[in-house]
């Protein structure tokens, strides 16, 4: 049994659906906090259980009779490492096989805000003694695209990451990884730094959405907390804008950047073209 939390978030659901092209849906476990809002995944034929990470309680029952986690990093920013550390203990008591986790790119030595919760967790993971397999995945080319609509209307794309190279890849790339980690038996102790094919500035990245679109889009490049004042002005929660802001800043020093390709090379194919990526939200702007 394989048990995926967090599953009914973009990537859980992914993952969710990476994992039925490998193994039987009666193997798999949608482990979430509301099963009443997973009716989607209950459709697929997996089996639906609940997992709060805030409720330990949940956590162990979801576990029972499971050989393989993969627990998604919470969203919920300041709480992870407490919630994070729920997990690894539940799946530690239930006597788990394996625990996969959803890092962050180069989280041993990454400069961005985001790294101290996600080094936390993989301490506590190693010194847990429960086997375990760290994805520490790079940016999602989704993160940049969901500003392409606003781009396009106002001519304007804005950040902070000057000229730093971001290798980032889509969502369903760095599900297919997951799925592959869960169902490979040689994983144990590994570290796998996740990352797209080709890297682009965010100039390269506004130049594509301008051709994609037809239309004259520039690049703005803001000092750091003048893209987070942008952010909070565009009704971005605080915590949120200062988080982007604070990776494009590390993106202008390289914290997005890997060019090993190991991504790829887990899954057997080349990544999603983050120029695929751009063609397909312009389509929907």
């Amino acid at each position: 049994m394989i048990a995926v939390t967090g599953a009914t978030g973009q990537l859980g659901q992914q993952v969710i659906k990476a994992l039925l092209e490998k193994v039987p849906a009666g193997e798999i476990i949608a482990a979430v906090r509301t099963p009443e809002n997973a009716t989607d995944l209950t459709a697929l034929g997996v089996q639906v259980r609940q997992a709060d990470y805030t409720r330990p309680d949940t956590l162990l029952n979801a576990f029972t009779g499971v050989e393989k986690v993969l627990l998604i990093s919470s969203n919920e920013i300041g709480s992870r490492e407490v919630q994070h550390k729920a997990v690894i203990a539940a799946a530690k008591e239930a006597g788990v096989k394996l625990l996969a986790y959803t890092s962050l790119l180069h989280a041993d030595s990454s400069s961005m805000g985001l790294g101290g919760e996600h080094r936390a967790t993989e301490q506590a993971l190693i010194a847990s003694g429960v086997p375990y397999a760290i994805l520490r995945n790079g940016w999602y080319t989704e993160n940049y695209a969901a500003s392409i609509a606003p781009a396009v209307a106002h001519g304007a794309f804005i950040g902070a990451a000057g000229e730093g190279k971001i290798a980032s890849a889509s969502r369903q790339d760095y599900a297919e990884a997951a799925a592959v980690v869960l169902t490979r038996h040689d994983v144990a102790g590994k570290t796998f730094e996740l990352a797209g094919d080709e890297a682009y500035t965010l100039a390269q990245f506004t130049a594509e959405i301008a051709k994609a679109s037809g239309k004259a889009i520039q690049y703005i490049d803001l000092p750091e907390a003048e893209f987070a004042a942008a952010l909070k002005g565009a009704v971005l929660p605080d915590a949120l804008a200062e988080m982007l802001a604070d990776s494009d800043a590390n993106a202008a020093k390289g914290a997005l950047f890997d060019d090993s390709h190991t991504l790829s090379k887990l899954t057997g194919h080349p990544v999603t073209p983050w120029q695929d990526v751009v063609r397909a939200f312009v389509a929907q702007a």
